[in-house]
């Protein structure tokens, strides 16, 4: 699965490995877990990135 469709999902909603790995669609089948790992990397990524623009000060 390309990085670009696994943020893709994540901005759509998915917010486990387990959801991004159901609209896969890639290896032995749906949701086989063949990319978990890498999956869980992006994830805790975005979640890292989301959190960390939200605590930044407001410069308006």
């Amino acid at each position: 699965m390309p990085r670009e469709q696994v943020e893709a999902t994540i901005l759509a909603g998915a917010r486990t490995v387990r959801e991004i790995g159901d609209r896969c669609g890639a290896g032995k089948g749906a949701g086989c877990g063949c990319c978990r790992k890498r999956l869980a990397k992006l994830l805790l990524e975005h979640r890292l990135k989301s959190t960390s623009v939200e605590n930044l000060p407001n410069t308006a």
